[in-house]
């Protein structure tokens, strides 16, 4: 990936950074998931899969809190996968499949424009399932910006809906 990590050492507790294109990420780990339930589905993703699973959870939480109109981010299950919901938003779901060993994804209602726009937009760079997912290889580089501003849309897509384009 196209970012360098820090390691910065506050009152002894190790608070890993992560700089990708002048953007400051503050990695997640399970032990900082609040929601018991949520924490056991990430733990029991193989050890590989759980480091781009927190990856793509800490791409979430980094969205929602920098983003304009976003008081709330809620982090639950839904359907057994780790979701993202914000009030004005489209439910955001990631999970890996023990069927497709060597893939995860990120899930957003198949019932919206969100998966056509991201493909439309991106369709050079992220790789798609239908109209509901993005889906990453074990061995991929992220598209860090394209893939915020997928979430951005998608945590914001009850005020932008209407819009062509969803407003790009």
């Amino acid at each position: 990936m196209d970012y360098l990590t820090f390691v910065f050492t506050i009152f002894n507790i190790e608070i890993p950074i992560k700089l990708h294109n002048q953007m400051l990420l503050r990695m997640t780990y399970i032990k900082d998931i609040k929601n018991i339930e949520v924490a056991a589905v990430f733990g029991r993703y193989p050890k590989q899969i759980r480091e781009k699973m927190l990856f793509l959870r800490t791409l979430v939480i980094d969205t929602a809190t920098t983003a304009e109109g976003i008081d709330r981010l809620e982090e639950t299950l839904k359907w057994g996968e780790p979701a993202y919901l914000t009030k004005s938003g489209s439910t955001i779901r990631m999970d890996w499949k023990k069927s497709s060993p060597n893939q995860y994804a990120m899930y957003f209602n198949c019932k919206t424009s969100l998966v056509d726009t991201f493909r439309e937009i991106y369709g050079d760079c992220l790789r798609f399932e239908g109209n509901r997912a993005i889906v990453f290889y074990e061995n991929d580089e992220i598209p860090v910006d394209e893939l915020k501003h997928c979430i951005l849309l998608s945590l914001t897509y009850h005020r932008i809906k209407h819009l062509p384009m969803l407003g790009i």
